[in-house]
């Protein structure tokens, strides 16, 4: 790619003359991030205004004509936007922001996670939805984790339980790889050669580290297999480490180790990554480790394409990703407000009660619970067990649940338990001259995903086995070449057969309910996606039944809360995820569009300020 290649001779030049005093260093302006010793003396400032609209909007939607990303690191929605300013589509934009991704937010996606996406393709006028996710290895069996020292614990009755979090033994078999390279032969019009160059250059050339993706940089205890005296991996510390500590915002990171694995995908496609010497690798790896992951499993794998789970709220179509996704629990979240509300204050909806009220917020949770309810008693692999979405979905089933809830007071959706749903996340967001749009979920489940880094190779293997189950009973138990629950979501809404917008919100069991907040703020309050990204969220842990509020919204409505029974706490952006989203607008002139696109009107969309991340468009 000649953009790639001019940046590489600019880095080039510039340490030449840095060499030579031709330029010289200036001196270090005193910056840093608040909550250090010292603080800053700007961290006492307090916030401007904007001068029109919702005054506590970050910043305006991004709008533009010929195509749009979205996402959480700005160098890799840039890589995206330059992929389809030189032709590529909506889809050869995601792998290559997927793949930047992999590099400059590694705690959150590499290649060797999950990943699933909805993507609409404008001359079919249709949905395709993509689930490549991983099974469990040979071996990933309830009666060797029973004799490792992992048991079930009946006070956590949703996934996870009795699951270790971290190391090799929650290690399934990464679909990453796979899907890129699905979505391309499918639907792209560039190669791997060119959609992961931008990607090869950042980890070959380096890249300064963003803020809040240093704030994140922390890798986890993996080793041993058992949890007493757990340390980190010695190959990860080499590898995302400098110095031995976690690099700080602004340091230059760089990882000639996964450029190396990224040329080898560029020659040899998937097959490199499941069936030559990068699956060796991870075999070793697995095997020094005392994991069961085999040669076999590797080469075996293989994702699949899926019919969404479909529903409607209020005249408009949302799909959402089926089992072993979390997500179509969105769907049934908004169907129970869309029947209950009306029983529930009648007279009212929520845009008439309105996010300063109180009763909106116990509303939005009570259905959250519901909806959860049935997510953490059904969901898991559908080729294991039947999971009754068509049922659950329906708007009678719905309407049934209605009497379940007090308008007055909080309800206990189980047995109180201690344990919460964690994880780290990318989303992403791409739109086409074409038409063409894609909502796209990758990662690795938790920070750094499972600890243990392939060495050589410069990537995580990812740790979504420790979403199963050690209970024998539930549907979402742990057996070979099993998928577990995953928390991964990603939606799409339509309107009269037309696409509206992608929906995609990070962040584990955040992830579903905060679809359904997000579509609230924008289908019943009349949020832009900017506004909407910025508005303050809940999340809400099912097991111990704690709702968390961003601090802004606790302080208004969460004494209330706490009187209807709710126990609130207080947090900050972290922990209710971050918000991707690009949604088109038709124009009103019926007029043919002119010839670089095929469109009639424009991309809108928002990024979430809780992230590093930006949407660009041309």
């Amino acid at each position: 790619m000649k953009r790639w290649t001019r940046h590489a001779a600019a880095i080039a030049s510039l340490t030449v003359l840095l060499a030579a005093g031709t330029l010289r260093a200036q001196p270090v302006v005193p910056m840093g991030p608040c909550g250090t010793s010292p603080q800053p003396p700007f961290c006492n400032a307090v916030r401007g205004e904007r001068a029109q609209g919702w005054p506590a909007q970050s910043r305006s939607e991004v709008m533009a004509h010929h195509g749009m990303v979205a996402t959480s690191q700005p160098l890799a929605a840039q890589a995206g936007l330059q992929i389809l300013m030189r032709g590529g589509n909506a889809i050869d934009a995601a792998v290559a922001t997927a793949a930047v991704l992999s590099l400059v937010e590694p705690m959150s996606v590499g290649i060797a996670s999950d990943l699933f996406a909805v993507i609409y393709i404008a001359k079919e006028h249709k949905l395709y939805v993509l689930n490549s996710s991983g099974m469990a290895p040979t071996g990933a069996t309830v009666e060797r984790f029973n004799q490792l020292g992992y048991h079930w614990n009946p006070k956590n009755w949703g996934p996870t339980s009795g699951m270790p979090p971290y190391g090799i033994l929650v290690v399934t078999v990464p679909g990453t790889v796979w899907g890129w390279e699905a979505v391309l032969k499918r639907f792209g019009k560039l190669s791997f050669q060119e959609v992961l160059d931008p990607a090869a250059q950042y980890a070959e050339e380096g890249f300064s580290i963003s803020e809040r993706i240093a704030h994140d940089w922390r890798l986890p205890d993996a080793l041993p297999l058992q949890e007493c005296c757990q340390q980190k991996d010695p190959d990860s510390v080499k590898t995302w480490y400098v110095n031995g500590r976690s690099p700080e915002a602004g340091q230059v990171f760089r990882n000639p180790d996964l450029a190396r694995t990224l040329r080898l995908l560029q020659k040899g496609g998937a097959d490199a990554f499941y069936r030559g010497e990068i699956a060796r690798a991870i075999v070793a790896k697995s095997d020094a480790l005392g994991g069961t992951m085999t040669l076999q499993d590797l080469a075996n794998y293989k994702g699949e394409w899926v019919e969404p789970a479909a529903s409607t709220y209020h005249g408009f179509d949302i799909f959402e990703l089926p089992p072993p996704s979390q997500a179509w629990s969105t769907n049934e979240m908004l169907n129970i407000l869309e029947a209950c509300v009306p029983r529930w204050v009648p007279g009212q909806s929520l845009a008439s009660l309105g996010p300063a009220n109180a009763k909106f917020w116990h509303l939005m949770v009570e259905a959250k619970k519901l909806a959860y309810a049935d997510l953490y008693k059904y969901n898991a692999d559908p080729d294991f067990s039947s999971v009754p979405v068509a049922r659950l979905l329906s708007k009678s089933y719905a309407a049934s649940l209605c009497d379940k809830v007090d308008p007055e007071r909080a309800s206990t959706p189980g047995q109180n338990g201690n344990t919460e749903v964690a994880g780290d996340t990318i989303v992403l967001s791409a739109a086409d001259a074409e038409g063409n749009m894609v909502s796209w979920v990758n990662s690795n489940y938790n920070s750094f995903g499972s600890g243990i880094t392939v060495p050589g190779y410069g990537f995580l293997l990812h740790n979504r086995g420790a979403l199963f189950t050690l209970d024998p009973a539930s549907p979402n138990v742990i057996a070979p070449h099993k998928r577990p629950f995953n928390t991964l979501s990603a939606g799409f809404v339509m309107r009269d057969g037309q696409p509206l917008m992608t929906i995609t919100l990070m962040g584990g069991d955040m992830q579903a309910q905060g679809h359904a907040q997000a579509l609230v703020s924008i289908l019943d309050l009349g949020a832009n996606l900017q506004a909407a990204a910025d508005m303050a969220r809940f999340r809400h842990s099912q097991v111990p039944n704690v709702l968390s509020m961003e601090s802004p919204l606790y302080d208004l409505v969460g004494s209330q809360l706490a009187a209807m029974g709710h126990t609130v706490k207080s947090v900050n952006g972290a922990d209710v995820g971050g918000f991707q989203a690009i949604m088109f607008t038709a124009s009103p002139n019926p007029a043919k569009p002119d010839a670089m696109r095929a469109v009639n009107g424009f991309y809108r969309a928002g990024s979430d300020p809780r992230k590093d991340g930006q949407a660009v468009g041309w």
